[in-house]
């Protein structure tokens, strides 16, 4: 027997206060295998035990809502008797030891939450961070992680037949230790026909179905609730290791496992793998779950209780099954060719009971796993202090045409063409928009309705203030919507920070989820799941505050409204007006990072009941069949916007302003929509029903961009040498790396 020392309980990554927790909640000291228990269960990753008392504050209850926070994935209902079940998730440490491994298990593990629910995956989004690919000294390492993501997460999408439509690629120094690889994944399945990962009926047969069990995946869980150090990469054995081929004959073996009625409850085994499921289906249902690993199906030899119960082998489910009814479950899992073994059984106790050659290893109250892991309150002052003005005034460049194609070349704003054509986003033929545009939509065909999606985060808006930025990130996900002619109805999100036991950081976390919750309330746009991944830090440098938001919205079945300009001599309206900025808004814009290369000031400043009329407009205006593109205003302000617009037709435009040149082209005021339609006067007229500026601007013509300001011209370029793409600076010898 393992002797419990104090160097085993810190590389369990549990306090000694927690640890007498656990001693007084069994009665005894813990054995190794509990000891191994407790520490994935309470871990931050999978107990929330920093943020749940503040998560409590985001509005969960919508008129759409069939399930909300607690579940695999939060359900919405579309009308027609069918549902959506969507969620995001991270995984950022295990992208990081093992970018192509920990990318494409982050996949694999997003579309079994949604399957789970019954719901059959039809797409997948996704928002990545990354250092700068040309850093230096770590910019090779930068281009090896960037393209070791991109291929896991189309190697898994790709294999498992779900297309990836859209997403976000954003390149800071904070990211330079830590990657950031958030995963949105989106199902759709009959009302009556969703299922819960909760155990019940005692006797009932708890069956294993799936892969084997490896040695894959132990203490993944505990290794993403720790900061990375320099012996972070001795942790690869921590990564999973996944199989798409298996998984999509997982996903089809469990749907049509519950078409046999045969299943009351069903849970993916993720992080904690047998841990986990076996004891969040046991609490749920108020029952014990007695399982015997020695029936586990392993592919390797001499495994113990402990690697079992915490390894996080991939493409693998726990169920509970009708007694009586288990051949009806294996014969399904036998005809797609996987393992399907009863393992344990539905108890009354409430306890989780393992036994492994014949010995009871592990005997814990379901409750002490799920219901007292510790919950802190921990101290939060104020967010770090940011500089609010520059430490010298910065000189902006004379020729702003040369401006915008910096802009329009640089990381964040660049063409991600390389990283979507890798995508099959087009599979399952429901995609009606190709990755790049404002929001993605997929359509039901059971229902005529269609589904529209954006991601969004801004960690430098954060950064400078946590709340406001947040706001920003869920009005711009809702703008994107809007530009589509979608509704937001509900939002899920991924919360990614720094430790959480440094007051400063903590702070950024309450103060961001606190924007979210006003913002989410404000959009009605309840939350229903989501994600905290903290203790994002490398030798002690953190990241950006990093809330990303998934929101999605419904609108009828037709031809989306492209982004680009569609037709030449079409009348270009600005929805929402030129709005306005001043040197400390402007700090946090593109054009300070690109061209001035330094951060400092506040975010643009937002008034949400503005933002939410430019929304209504916007959605009228479609529905009135007027608008023929429609672009959201944000990262690089009018200038950028305009240049994204012009794919196939230029523009001539005319402002008049007395803001500086700079602030008129690139500042990154919201609330603002580029717009073009042969009937300007009838769009003016519902801009003004809904008391929103509309400013005529330009027409679209042939071949040249070209802004001016009360007539001195600002900008004036062929558009075809507007643009760039990630390519050179992922590859800049013009060969690709190899992973």
């Amino acid at each position: 027997m393992t002797t419990i020392t104090p160097d085993l309980i810190a590389l369990h990554q549990l306090t000694e206060a927690e640890y007498q927790k656990i001693v007084s909640l069994l009665g005894r000291e813990p054995s190794y295998t509990e000891l191994g228990i407790f520490s994935v269960m309470w871990s931050e990753h999978c107990s929330y035990k920093s943020s749940r008392l503040h998560l409590k504050k985001l509005p969960t209850r919508g008129k759409l809502v069939v399930q909300g926070p607690g579940e695999n994935a939060g359900i919405i209902d579309i009308g027609g008797g069918y549902v959506i079940a969507f969620k995001i998730e991270s995984h950022n440490h295990p992208s990081f030891i093992e970018p192509f491994q920990g990318a494409a298990t982050g996949v694999g593990g997003i579309l079994r939450d949604i399957f789970t629910m019954g719901a059959r995956p039809i797409a997948v989004l996704d928002s990545l961070r990354f250092g700068p690919l040309d850093d230096p000294t770590v910019g090779a390492r930068n281009r090896r992680i960037v393209e070791g993501v991109v291929s896991g997460i189309a190697h898994y999408g790709n294999c498992f037949g779900v297309p990836t439509i859209g997403g976000e690629c954003i390149f800071e120094t904070c990211y330079n230790g830590n990657p950031l690889v958030n995963v949105f994944a989106l199902g759709v399945c009959k009302k009556d026909e969703i299922f819960y990962a909760k155990a019940s009926g005692i006797g009932n047969p708890v069956i294993y179905v799936g892969a084997k069990t490896g040695r894959d995946g132990i203490h993944g869980a505990s290794m993403a609730s720790a900061e990375f150090t320099e012996e972070s990469k001795q942790k690869r054995p921590n990564v999973q290791v996944g199989d798409p081929f298996l998984e999509k004959l997982l996903l089809e073996a469990c749907l049509e496992a519950m078409k046999t009625g045969a299943i009351v409850g069903i849970q993916d085994m993720g992080a904690a793998g047998l841990t986990s499921s076996g004891c969040e289906m046991g609490s749920r249902g108020d029952v014990g779950i007695d399982m015997d690993l020695d029936r586990v199906p392993q592919r390797e030899t001499g495994m113990t209780a402990y690697e079992m119960m915490l390894s996080e082998s991939q493409e693998r489910m726990l169920l509970v099954a009708e007694k009586g009814r288990e051949e009806d479950v294996f014969a399904v899992f036998r005809k797609w060719g996987l393992d399907a073994v009863t393992i344990g059984t539905v108890t009354p106790d409430g306890l989780l009971r393992v036994r492994h050659h014949g010995e009871v290893v592990a005997e814990i109250a379901n409750s002490a796993l799920a219901h007292e892991a510790p919950l802190y309150d921990r101290p939060h002052t104020r967010p770090l202090a940011v500089p609010r003005a520059p430490s010298e005034k910065p000189t902006p460049l004379a020729d702003h045409t040369i401006a915008l194609q910096r802009l329009l070349q640089s990381a964040d704003i660049c063409s991600k063409r390389w990283i979507w054509e890798q995508y099959d986003y087009q599979v399952r033929t429901n995609t009606l928009t190709v990755p790049g545009g404002d929001a993605a939509i997929v359509r039901i065909k059971e229902t005529g309705t269609s589904v529209a999606m954006s991601l969004d985060g801004n960690g430098r808006y954060c950064y400078l203030d946590p709340r406001e930025g947040a706001k920003l990130a869920v009005a711009e996900c809702c703008r994107n919507l809007a530009t589509v002619g979608a509704m937001p109805v509900a939002t899920t999100n991924n919360l990614n920070f720094g430790n959480p036991e440094r007051p400063e950081i903590m702070a950024q976390l309450v103060e961001a989820i606190e924007g979210i919750a006003e913002a989410c309330a404000f959009f009605e746009a309840p939350i229903t799941g989501g994600n905290v991944s903290l203790y994002n830090e490398t030798l002690g440098e953190g990241i950006y505050p990093t809330p990303v938001l998934g929101i999605v919205g419904l609108l009828p079945t037709r031809p989306p409204i492209p982004t680009g300009f569609q037709s030449e001599g079409a009348q270009i309206l600005l929805l929402g007006g030129i709005g306005n900025s001043n040197e400390t808004q402007f700090g946090s814009s593109q054009y300070a990072k690109v061209i001035y290369g330094t951060l400092w000031g506040l975010p643009p400043a937002l008034d949400l009941g503005y933002e939410k009329r430019v929304h209504d407009a916007m959605r009228a205006m479609i529905d009135a069949g007027l608008v023929e593109s429609a672009h959201d205003c944000s990262d690089g302000g009018l200038a950028v916007t305009a240049g994204e617009c012009c794919v196939a037709y230029g523009a001539s435009i005319s402002l008049d302003s007395a803001l500086a040149p700079e602030m008129l082209l690139f500042h990154e005021g919201p609330s603002r929509i580029i717009v073009t339609s042969k009937q300007p006067q009838k769009v003016a007229g519902i801009a003004q029903e809904f008391r929103v500026e509309c400013v005529r601007i330009g027409v679209t013509m042939k071949e040249r961009l070209q802004i001016r300001n009360r007539e001195q011209m600002l900008i004036d370029n062929e558009i075809a040498h507007l643009f760039s793409t990630l390519e050179p600076l992922l590859f800049p010898n013009g060969t690709h790396l190899h992973v």
